[in-house]
């Protein structure tokens, strides 16, 4: 695209409502409008009427008795909304592979798919194959820690589309209490001696985004290590990444 086309497509409308924005900082973090119509070098009309849709639309605020324009908190939204367009896999892949380090533990990254799990990042630990999986792979649900907390999550009509009524009814109270307690746990219920904790990582909307999990078996951990041990690292890492997201509780 030629520079002229490229001038004929641009909305300058949009362009100095994104300058004004990007005026406000730790050094200014209030302005006037003739401060503002200066640093564009316009006249204080131009601005005018972009500050009033800013504001309208809940980006700006104007203080009564001083008439000063500063940013609200919802412009944040728009910086979440980029972190969470990353790639979630490369995001979470460091926070991954230091638990598998620390806990000696193979690490899963899931998201949910109709009523399946479906694995995005994984670390792997050598030599104990019934406990890993690879990137892509899907496993039911319902039979996982991961795919139980991804489901506890999710708005209650999505639920009823996966699910018929009988099957729904089976698993609501231990969906509430994963809810209430903020991980899930399981001990044998997919393969027997294979025990597994998982937490959730929500994004800026407080939505669910993936799930995070440790994988152990019974042979090469003691009786307590998956709760007293593996969990609380399991939900402190999940709770990172959730920040890193941009989701506040």
């Amino acid at each position: 695209m030629s520079d002229s086309d490229k001038e004929k497509y641009s909305a300058n409308s949009l362009v100095r409502g994104l300058e004004i924005l990007k005026l406000f900082n730790e050094e200014t973090p209030t302005l006037s409008l003739s401060e503002i119509s200066k640093s564009l070098g316009v006249s204080r009309t131009v601005p005018y009427r972009l500050l009033y849709t800013l504001q309208s639309m809940g980006y700006l605020d104007q203080d009564e008795n001083t008439k000063r324009y500063s940013l609200t908190p919802k412009v944040l939204e728009i910086g979440f909304a980029y972190l969470s367009s990353l790639k979630l896999p490369e995001i979470a892949q460091p926070y991954i592979e230091k638990l598998r380090d620390e806990l000696g533990t193979s690490c899963h990254l899931s998201i949910l798919d109709d009523q399946e799990v479906v694995y995005i990042g994984t670390a792997p630990v050598r030599h104990v194959s019934m406990i890993n999986v690879n990137i892509g792979a899907r496993l039911p649900a319902r039979a996982l820690a991961n795919g139980r907390v991804l489901l506890a999550y999710q708005p209650e009509g999505r639920l009823t589309d996966k699910f018929n009524k009988s099957d729904l009814t089976s698993i609501q109270k231990e969906l509430e209490s994963i809810r209430k307690q903020g991980y899930a746990i399981t001990e044998g219920d997919f393969l027997p001696g294979v025990h597994s904790a998982a937490a959730p990582i929500f994004d800026y909307t407080g939505s669910i985004k993936a799930a995070l999990n440790v994988v152990t078996s019974e042979p090469l951990f003691h009786e307590n290590f998956l709760e007293e041990v593996a969990l609380p690292k399991v939900v402190e890492a999940a709770k990172e990444l959730s920040n890193h997201l941009g989701y506040k509780k």
